[in-house]
């Protein structure tokens, strides 16, 4: 129950919010705390992150889908709903969409009589979890993007989903929109107003006529009830404000920070993968995060007053991988683990004024702290402090997860801090700065056994003595002194900027200098919001002496730029 804050003269703090406040909605989401996504589609056949929109509908014919397996794995994994992409860029739709011929009813999966929609929600429904959709704005595949009439098809589609497969916690709108795609064959680049052209107010009004209790997230400046955090590596800000401006353009900062003094409630949703990439890719099996990672992922976002929206990618086979599910389960036993003892339950906790003091009965070995503000109430703490009393002195405790800073600003629905473990006699926890009187929740302590971070090692081979040169601003050219049998290529953009960073390609192989043939062409999808090592992939085996890669099309910059490379050798 909520505790008012108690003033040093035994006064009470009248329970009033303090600025803006969450929605009922909002607070149910925001306990959820850990929900799962699942990207499948066509691209999930075609190894690719973003489909063009002209993938034959042949190739969707898994041999053992199993929804029921999908919500089973993200329940044991300590979901408590899921996501489901209904609708990629490329516009194939995963139920049997009567307002298009690109869907499921149209493959060779159960003869079209399918719907995967249906059944995962069905399959949602039985695991007590719930129900979510994703539908990309963008289509790279329908004629009328761009134009008008595009806009009421998505609406149709939309009112099919809220209408036919029962309660929904959220609708997910990428944020990807407009570029070149396949566009019923015209092969063109179509470029939108993100800010105009969907008509967002009237698609929020028909949202929330028919599924009431849905909540709609949105990055653009047509806020929504939830926002993106500005990365997919999965973590937001140590600061971490739930509020943004109702109105006007959001900067990177925004998203990522919060804004203190924004006037509308809008918390971040933390979103990020267990692959490297969102769709499954073989190449990736290997590369599943390891389970140190995904716990600095919870503290980075469940502990910094977000959400979890952890994306498990569905095989070829229409199934989450072992390898996925397997460190999925591990990773919520792992949580159950690290919070399963509260030291602070057995101890005295005093609280006078803006300082709680927590003394153990005897010296007590912890290095994680929880503390949690009632959002009900608006979120008011702006920095605190942490002390543990060791040998009669008080040391200050840091977050050993934040760079540069100990990171004690926000604290909202909940905030964990990470550090080093200490044996100490007391703890105290004081309030320095807050917009309001503060109203904390809940106070607990743990000790979190160690983990080490367990990189996979893939087994690939690597080409040594790789020696590279820039031909031009956009070519780059890599030689050896002997030939290669090459059956890869991968590409690891720059870390810190957008200058340089390769979003189209094109890659070709010469055993003499003379005679060169084009191995593959394409784009790294995704790759400006998702940094990640591309893979290209040969579908036999090449020899070849020299490799030129050209940049096509660059995020930004004139120059191409990288942060690594690698040639994968038989």
């Amino acid at each position: 129950m909520a505790m008012p804050m108690i003033h040093a003269s035994g006064q009470e703090t009248k329970l009033i919010p303090c600025g803006p406040v969450p929605t009922e909605k909002q607070l149910r989401w925001q306990g959820m705390e850990m929900y799962a996504f699942i990207h499948y589609s066509l691209n999930t056949y075609t190894d690719q992150e973003w489909g063009f929109g002209n993938e034959t509908l042949e190739l969707f014919n898994p041999s053992d889908l199993d929804c029921r397996q999908w919500a089973r794995v993200c329940k044991q994994a300590g979901m408590k709903g899921i996501i489901f992409t209904a609708k990629h860029h490329c516009g194939f739709c995963m139920w049997p969409s009567k307002f298009t011929e690109y869907s499921v009813r149209n493959t060779p999966w159960k003869q079209g009589k399918g719907d995967v929609v249906r059944e995962l929600a069905d399959a949602c429904h039985e695991e007590g979890l719930k129900f979510a959709v994703y539908l990309s704005p963008w289509d790279r595949n329908h004629k009328d993007y761009g134009r008008p009439e595009y806009v009421t098809y998505f609406r149709n589609q939309l009112r099919e989903l809220l209408t036919n497969y029962g309660d929904i916690f959220e609708v997910w709108f990428d944020g990807a929109n407009g570029g070149d795609g396949w566009y019923g064959g015209a092969n063109e680049t179509r470029k939108i107003d993100r800010t105009t052209y969907y008509e967002w107010p009237e698609t929020y009004r028909m949202i929330r006529e028919l599924q009431p209790q849905c909540l709609i997230w949105n990055d653009g400046s047509d806020r929504g009830d939830l926002r993106w955090v500005g990365t997919e590596a999965g973590n937001v800000g140590e600061t971490n404000w739930s509020l943004l401006n109702h109105d006007g353009e959001v900067s990177w900062s925004m998203l990522h920070y919060g804004l203190e003094d924004g006037d509308s409630w809008v918390p971040g949703e933390t979103n990020t993968s267990i692959r490297p990439g969102w769709f499954y890719h073989e190449t990736e099996n290997e590369h599943v995060k390891s389970l140190s990672k995904l716990m600095d992922t919870y503290y980075k976002s469940v502990g910094r007053n977000s959400t979890l929206l952890l994306n498990f990618p569905i095989a070829p086979n229409g199934r989450i991988h072992p390898t996925d599910s397997l460190r999925g389960i591990a990773f919520s036993k792992m949580i159950q683990e690290v919070f399963k003892t509260d030291l602070a339950k057995k101890a005295k906790k005093k609280t006078q004024g803006l300082e709680t003091i927590i003394t153990f009965e005897q010296p007590t070995t912890f290095n994680r702290f929880v503390v949690e503000e009632d959002i009900r109430y608006g979120q008011r703490v702006k920095k605190f402090a942490l002390e543990a009393e060791v040998d009669g002195k008080w040391v200050a405790l840091k977050d050993e997860l934040v760079e540069g800073s100990d990171g004690l600003t926000t604290i909202g629905h909940r905030r964990i801090i990470c550090f080093p473990s200490v044996k100490a006699t007391s703890l105290r926890f004081t309030i320095l700065d807050a917009k309001c009187d503060p109203i904390i929740k809940h106070t607990s302590v743990y000790l979190a056994p160690e983990l080490t971070a367990d990189i996979p090692n893939s087994g690939e081979k690597r080409s040594s003595n790789l020696h590279y040169f820039f031909s031009s601003p956009k070519q780059m050219m890599i030689d050896w002194d002997t030939e290669q049998t090459i059956t890869a290529f991968r590409y690891l953009p720059p870390q810190n900027s957008k200058e340089g960073m390769i979003t189209h390609y094109t890659l070709w192989a010469s055993t003499d200098w003379a005679k060169w043939t084009k191995l593959a062409t394409g784009e790294f999808s995704n790759i400006v919001n998702n940094p990640i090592w591309q893979t290209i992939k040969f579908d036999t085996p090449v020899k070849a002496k020299i490799l030129r890669l050209e940049a096509d099309r660059l995020a930004e910059g004139e120059r191409m730029a990288f942060g690594d490379i690698e040639v994968i050798t038989k």
